[in-house]
């Protein structure tokens, strides 16, 4: 017990106390966002409010990880990728980056842990028993002498499964106060949680133990960005949260169809908002105001009440991922987006209206 909940509050403690920093280091260096300059449709907030919480948040997941963790290839993979996304999303924070160029920058990142060896070999099959393997074709060769393998489908999906969920977290649940930090703990403790199932297996512990960092460091940070927030997490912080969380899925047995259930409702908000610009004629990846919790807003809910109907469903569908199978898990996501789908064209009927 004490293994499992020392790196939880450690981790909290470390990103508690290093947002008051983290706020200096914006004010210093003018990462502020202030509503009257920046008139984007998406931006919310009424005062003008610090950046780059992400920093307190990586510097509580890089010190508790050297504490906690063994320093191995796999882990200083993992921290050096999400070194690089904290710093573009810090100098996102202050130039604001085109959003092409951070993308490149996701797939050079997100390249940096399935080089060192991390990867999905295989995926159970949601359409019964069995599962589908991902490890070939591979190819083999020597470097600094050593025998290295590429595994094309693996590696792929892979790279593209964690670009994915750095994105749609960004754009589906970052908009409103404390709704990004709070979602991604609940998401990873919930990999937690299904990590412990596999304890009786000694390598999987490092997996425990850097859930548990990810939960507390945005657990720590949670009380600054409550309502009213004092620092954004901002674009460093998305890239962050979704990047462990795209990693830890991965190296939690391959159980992405388990976090993709947990984000249901961010992944498919943002899914449906793609194709909504991409049918207008717009591009994709460009922001606008019509995300569930703009439109949520608009129908004169509480920047709390989002929050929390954010987190409520996020902490259901862990739970309910927690006890279901591959093929139930696929079933669950359809009817969600069913769900959602009409939710979100009931909202936009109600906006006409009024």
């Amino acid at each position: 017990m004490i293994s499992i909940l020392l790196p939880l509050l450690v981790s909290a403690i470390i990103s508690l106390l290093s947002a008051y920093p983290a706020i200096r280091f914006a004010k210093k260096f003018n990462l502020i966002d202030d509503p009257k300059t920046n008139h984007h449709p998406k931006v919310i907030h009424q005062h003008p409010t610090p950046r780059g919480g992400g920093l307190a948040i990586f510097a509580s997941i890089l010190i508790s990880s050297l504490v906690f963790i063994p320093l191995d290839p796999h882990l200083f993979a993992i921290l050096l990728g999400a070194s690089i996304l904290v710093i573009t999303g810090l100098i996102d924070d202050k130039y604001n980056l085109n959003p092409y160029y951070r993308l490149a920058i996701q797939f050079f990142a997100a390249s940096i842990p399935i080089i060192s060896g991390i990867g999905i070999s295989f995926v159970t099959s949601p359409f019964g028993q069995g599962i589908i393997d991902l490890s070939n074709p591979q190819v083999s060769f020597q470097f600094l002498g050593e025998t290295r393998s590429i595994w094309f489908i693996s590696d792929l999906f892979a790279l593209i499964w964690i670009v994915v969920i750095i994105n749609f977290l960004n754009m589906g649940a970052k908009g409103v106060d404390g709704q990004l930090t709070g979602v991604v703990a609940i998401a990873a403790a919930t990999i937690a949680a299904l990590s412990l199932r596999f304890s009786a297996d000694i390598t999987e512990w490092p997996v425990i133990v850097l859930a548990l960092i990810t939960t507390g460091s945005f657990l720590g940070f949670l009380p600054w960005h409550l309502y009213p927030q004092k620092i954004m997490p901002s674009f460093s912080g998305s890239n962050l949260g979704g990047y462990m969380l795209g990693v830890l899925s991965i190296l939690t047995t391959s159980k992405v169809g388990t976090l993709a259930l947990v984000l249901g409702i961010p992944l498919i908000d943002t899914g449906y908002t793609i194709l909504r610009r991409v049918a207008s004629g717009k591009s994709p990846v460009w922001g606008d105001r019509g995300h569930l919790h703009h439109r949520l807003l608009d129908l004169g809910w509480s920047k709390s009440q989002v929050t929390y109907f954010y987190w409520a469903i996020t902490a259901i569908l862990g739970l309910i991922a927690l006890n279901l199978n591959a093929e139930s898990k696929l079933y669950t996501i359809i009817g969600i987006s069913l769900a959602l789908g009409g939710l979100i064209l009931w909202l936009t009927h109600q906006q006409k209206k009024s």
